[in-house]
């Protein structure tokens, strides 16, 4: 597996947003990646230095839409800790 391919987007929620100011990032990640591709993975896309990294597979849900019913993707989310000397990860561009 790529590198490149094991980052699948940023998680942007009220809860992972204020998680940024201690240097903790959430990550979207493929189903098939273990801490060691994701601290690899972030450590070569955005030039930092990673601490720690925790994985949480996330359950489909249930959704109805009228008549019709299914489930949702099961996912698969990393949380990236920094270390204190790296820089900030910039995920939203403020021109």
């Amino acid at each position: 597996m790529e590198l490149l391919d094991v980052i699948k987007r940023p998680v942007i929620t009220e809860e992972s947003v204020s998680a940024m100011d201690d240097k903790k990032y959430t990550f979207e990640v493929d189903l098939r990646a273990n801490k060691t591709l994701v601290k690899q993975a972030v450590e070569a896309v955005f030039d930092v230095k990673v601490k720690q990294v925790n994985i949480m597979n996330v359950k489909p849900k249930f959704k109805r839409m009228g008549k019709h019913a299914g489930y949702t993707n099961k996912r698969r989310k990393a949380i990236v800790t920094l270390t204190e000397d790296s820089k900030e990860i910039e995920i939203f561009d403020a021109e």
